[in-house]
């Protein structure tokens, strides 16, 4: 049996890859229009479905988390995969581009809290 204090821990990391994955799921969201906005390969198929991907997945995880739904573990093992080609696409086309730092930046933090969950 769990002791109180460790599902208390539990319940905060929860709470804080809930809202990672929410932040996440926004900034890429904004990153998109950001791209489109750019155009070139920031524009591309490839870069917007792996934008369109991240955000989904972590809407999806942030969802199986709140309703504590038993699969949660298996999305947030997904999400942090995804999180993880998204940030290093990111990086590869962020050329100084703050707001794609940023992005990557965000997608690096829900990798790791939705890794820590899917343990």
């Amino acid at each position: 049996m769990e002791s109180i204090s460790h599902m208390r821990t539990r319940g905060m990391d929860m709470q804080q890859c809930i809202q990672n994955c929410l932040d996440c799921h926004r900034t890429c969201l904004e990153t998109s229009i950001h791209c489109l906005g750019m155009g070139g390969e920031h524009a591309s198929a490839d870069h917007q479905r792996l934008l369109a991907d991240c955000a989904q997945i972590c809407l999806t995880s942030a969802n199986f988390m709140i309703r504590e739904s038993n699969f949660h573990k298996r999305t947030c093992g997904v999400c942090a995969e995804v999180c993880e080609a998204c940030a290093k696409d990111c990086e590869r086309l962020a050329g100084g581009d703050q707001h794609m730092i940023q992005c990557a930046d965000m997608c690096k933090r829900c990798a790791e809290s939705c890794r820590q969950m899917a343990a």
